[in-house]
């Protein structure tokens, strides 16, 4: 009887690209808990004292603590509004004979072409004097920054989620049809529990684009709606740069991304690999 060999070149690879992809984040962890002297001495990579006070000084911190909530519903309203016209987008460009539906798909993705940079102005623009009644503004508000991460995202989800709606085969919809189900039953019915794994993919990625996000965030928010990735900028001031506040706030930002994915991670390799064989 042959004996199995274990593979210990493969193990030993990915052990080390592993630990080269967690090491920064060890790092950062690192200069999280210690003090503002020890961090321009000489590198430690072995921890040998904790200090928590900047743990303690960010998670006291209201204004910070504020952030954090815009940062939670910004993201989880962009992520819930993204994927649910994501999928209707694709059911109907999918399911229906439509003209010219490539050319929408193609048009839908070149939004994502241009860097951010270029839209800062238009965006700027609208939110603050085309979309304006009276006193009410989308300027600085949660649910403009959620439109406008909906603008970038929303293609993004419409090309995750076509392979995944057009990976269900449409002699479901026809037999529903026959029984006389209408086209929201099919929808409801059908079509979403079988693409639950693609929704799932399309919702962590565009929650987690728009948790990330910095560059618009920073340009169209002052207070009411700031996020947490902009209020790192606050500690970087003339008189010194606070590197390991910055550091316990980044670490911070990690905890919930991690719990999203934790929640959703067993959809997450059906969705990215639904609908790519056929057959």
């Amino acid at each position: 009887m042959k004996k199995t060999r274990f593979p210990w070149l493969p193990v030993v690879l990915w052990t080390l690209i592993s630990l080269a992809t967690l090491f920064p984040i060890y790092w950062l962890f690192v200069i999280s808990v210690k003090q503002p002297f020890d961090l321009f001495s000489t590198p430690d990579v072995i921890l040998r004292s904790f200090f928590w006070k900047n743990y303690q000084d960010v998670l006291t911190n209201p204004t910070l603590r504020g952030y954090m909530l815009n940062s939670m519903i910004i993201s989880s309203g962009n992520a819930l509004l993204v994927t649910t016209l994501g999928f209707l987008a694709c059911y109907a460009l999918t399911r229906f004979d439509l003209a010219g539906k490539e050319s929408i798909f193609f048009w839908t993705i070149t939004n994502r072409m241009a860097p951010p940079a270029v839209f800062l102005l238009p965006l700027f623009l609208l939110l603050t004097q085309v979309y304006r009644i009276g006193d009410f503004s989308l300027a600085d508000s949660k649910l403009g920054m959620i439109l406008v991460y909906c603008s970038f995202n929303l293609p993004f989800a419409i090309w995750t989620l076509r392979p995944t709606v057009e990976g269900i085969p449409k002699e479901l919809d026809e037999a529903a049809y026959m029984d006389g189900a209408s086209a929201w039953t099919v929808l409801y019915d059908i079509i979403f529990p079988l693409a639950r794994p693609g929704l799932a993919v399309t919702l962590i990625l565009t929650w987690v684009f728009a948790w990330n996000e910095y560059l618009l965030a920073a340009t169209l928010t002052n207070f009411h709606a700031r996020t947490l990735t902009t209020g790192l900028s606050e500690y970087v001031t003339t008189t010194g740069t606070a590197w390991g506040i910055m550091a316990a706030i980044s670490m911070l930002t990690l905890v919930p991304a991690l719990i999203v994915f934790s929640v959703v991670q067993r959809h997450i390799v059906a969705g990215l690999t639904f609908g790519a064989v056929k057959g």
